[in-house]
């Protein structure tokens, strides 16, 4: 029997002692995500941890949770695009070389990567992957951490409030301790027999905080469960560096940092300033809507008489008597309005929100529409650059392992397939791509015609380019250069068939036009004989 790691990390001190001493380094990049979470979506990082037990404040302003709504399904149809694999499992090349001569290892790989591919995409799809994905980048986009459990029943998510972390200076990391309540009835036999024992509060009927520790050594990871000090013997177990269940989660990266930055800090001061001014003229235009009506005291004109009349009523007064309350503020309304629209502007940009950033005009074009659209979306390649690494492949990773250990996936050789991110920054780079091929092509024809496109380049090559970019599949869709070679001697030779029957037929006339009539009957009537 393989030696059980025991996660201890001091000798006598227990995961719940660690859990607290370690979440002092931690409360300082929690308040900060609180104070993102109050000007965005208050309920995502409440202060007491627990929605269920706490009031929360309704924001002037809805362009922060609007930003992040808009900002999070952005990420997530990059990410995890719907009908469309985001890896591609390539095969080792210099590994396969050794195995050149096997033909049936070779289809079988071949034959087996697409049923691979299917088999993921398809357990996502039927799975709660997406939804929980969705809520993680809010979390990520609002705190700038959160913790995925991928897991055979699905993907959970842990905020940043229930649990901590801890990272070596190159981002590797050393040790996950995550608290969560659970129900007694959900513990194991043994250990409910143990706290019944050694714990006087014990209540059949109630909860209680269950600590898992995941920690690594330099080939694995050791994951160990503990309720109130007990270790549970049933929850030890070990993965591979690349097979952790636990996919801790960056928004911003900071060297020497175990925990991330959020996207909504970078930009919390537009949020503050904006909320400010929000509130401001709404409670100014709520005192300005309010009409009241003031009678000389010293006048004829009665309060009564106008207070009682109805619309249109006739009454003794004079006019000059009454007056209305004006608040007088509209200049000061109109600069704090212009600045909160100058700060919503700049917000839009951040949250890519399009419509609201693309010019004003009739004239406005599509291409104008098409290019801040990509502007826009060309400015999250540093976030694809982290998701994908920390995120997109720790994730394939750990759904191929699944897959595998529940039979769903056919067997492939150990150490010849890898996955292969192809969204997200690398989605941009094919991106990139696409519109400096097409930007030149049109370059071309507009300066040099349509002629010197079909003389000078390579029509297949270029389609052949433009689908990659785009992320579609060419084999079987495009002729290939034997296929156009075919066709183009087909069309030769049948043009050469046709030239000669036309000639014949020529060559007939002419012959039959040159013979006098009397002459041609004889040689038929010859020809008959």
């Amino acid at each position: 029997m393989a030696k059980l790691y025991d996660g201890s990390m001091n000798q006598g001190e227990t995961l719940e002692s660690r859990y607290n001493s370690k979440a002092q380094e931690r409360e300082m990049y929690l308040e900060r995500a609180r104070d993102c979470s109050e000007l965005t979506i208050p309920t995502l990082i409440p202060e007491s941890g627990s929605t269920s037990s706490e009031e929360f404040q309704t924001t002037y302003q809805g362009i922060g949770a609007r930003g992040v709504n808009n900002l999070a399904s952005k990420l997530l149809l990059s990410l995890l695009p719907p009908n469309a694999p985001f890896f591609r499992l390539n095969i080792d090349n210099f590994k396969v070389r050794e195995l050149e001569e096997d033909e049936n290892l070779r289809t079988q790989i071949d034959s087996g990567l697409v049923q691979i591919e299917k088999a993921v995409m398809d357990d996502i799809e039927m799975s709660n992957d997406r939804v929980a994905v969705f809520e993680a980048l809010k979390h990520l986009i609002v705190g700038g951490n959160t913790l995925l459990f991928v897991g055979k029943e699905g993907l959970r998510v842990f905020p940043l409030s229930q649990y901590i972390i801890q990272r070596d200076p190159m981002g590797n990391v050393l040790e996950i301790i995550t608290k969560e309540s659970i129900h007694y009835s959900a513990l194991p036999d043994n250990i409910t027999e143990l706290l019944n024992q050694q714990t006087k509060d014990y209540k059949t009927d109630g909860t209680c905080d269950l600590y898992t520790c995941v920690k690594r050594d330099k080939t694995k990871f050791h994951v160990h469960q503990e309720v109130k000090g007990i270790k549970i013997p049933e929850s030890y177990g070990e993965y591979k560096l690349d097979n952790s269940p636990y996919i801790p989660l960056r928004m911003i990266r900071v060297d020497s940092e175990s925990y991330g930055r959020s996207y909504v800090e970078e930009h919390l001061g537009d949020l503050i300033s904006l909320e400010g001014l929000t509130k401001a003229i709404v409670e100014g235009s709520s005192a300005s809507a309010k009409t009241l009506f003031m009678v000389a005291p010293n006048g004829t004109t009665r309060a009564k008489a106008i207070a009682e009349s109805e619309n249109g009523a006739i009454i003794e007064g004079n006019a000059n008597d009454v007056s209305v309350l004006q608040v007088g503020k509209f200049p000061d309304f109109r600069v704090a309005q212009e600045t909160m629209m100058k700060i919503e502007q700049r917000l839009s940009y951040v949250f890519l929100l399009n419509a609201s950033v693309v010019r004003d005009s009739e004239r406005t074009t599509a291409e104008e529409v098409r290019m801040t659209a990509q502007e826009l979306q060309d400015s999250l390649g540093g976030i694809y650059g982290i998701l994908s690494q920390e995120f997109q492949l720790p994730f394939v990773n750990r759904k191929l392992s699944v897959l595998n250990k529940t039979k769903k996936l056919p067997q492939l050789p150990k150490g010849i397939v890898f996955p292969k991110v192809i969204t997200g920054i690398e989605a941009l780079g094919r991106s990139t791509d696409r519109n400096r091929l097409i930007q030149f092509l049109q370059t071309l024809a507009g300066t040099l015609g349509a002629e010197a496109i079909a003389k000078y380049v390579n029509v297949t090559e270029a389609i052949k380019r433009l689908a990659t970019a785009d992320g579609i599949e060419t084999k079987g869709l495009i002729r290939t250069e034997e296929d156009l070679q075919a066709e183009q001697q087909a069309q030769q030779q049948a043009m050469m068939d046709e030239q000669q029957q036309s000639a014949m037929m020529r060559a007939g006339e002419k012959i039959a036009g040159n013979i006098p009539p009397k002459s041609l009957g004889e040689t038929i009537a010859n020809q008959n004989q």
